[in-house]
């Protein structure tokens, strides 16, 4: 039984072939990439800004006793209750409503960078 064999030229032209379709049809039917996420912007990231912000928020509330007893005083209070009074009382202290936000300032830039 004699076999014919194929030239190495049609194979590769084949190949080419084969390729050149599925190539044009694999770039019409695919959609285009969602963009990257902005850098820093990721699950780990925000759990170290909030890890970062919680472990702040601890030290500033343990060295300023009357900011903590004023907060664990808001635990059994409504939520309307506790809006009231939490506004109330940073219109009187300003400057732990500043030390506060200043506190809580990475969790906002995060969220301004990566809550697009």
């Amino acid at each position: 039984m004699l076999i014919n064999p194929i030239p190495a030229r049609r194979i590769l032209a084949a190949a080419f072939g084969a390729l050149a379709v599925f190539g044009s049809v694999a770039t019409a039917s695919a959609e285009p990439l969602p963009p990257p996420p902005p850098p820093n912007c990721t699950a780990a990231d925000l759990a170290g800004v909030i890890a970062g912000v919680t472990a702040a928020t601890s030290a500033y509330l343990f060295t300023h006793p009357p900011v903590n007893d004023f907060f664990t005083g808001l635990q059994d209070k409504t939520q309307e209750e506790r809006r009231a009074e939490l506004s109330a009382y940073m219109d009187v202290n300003p400057q732990v409503r500043d030390e506060l936000r200043g506190i809580r300032q990475p969790s906002t830039d995060f969220r301004a960078r990566c809550d697009n």
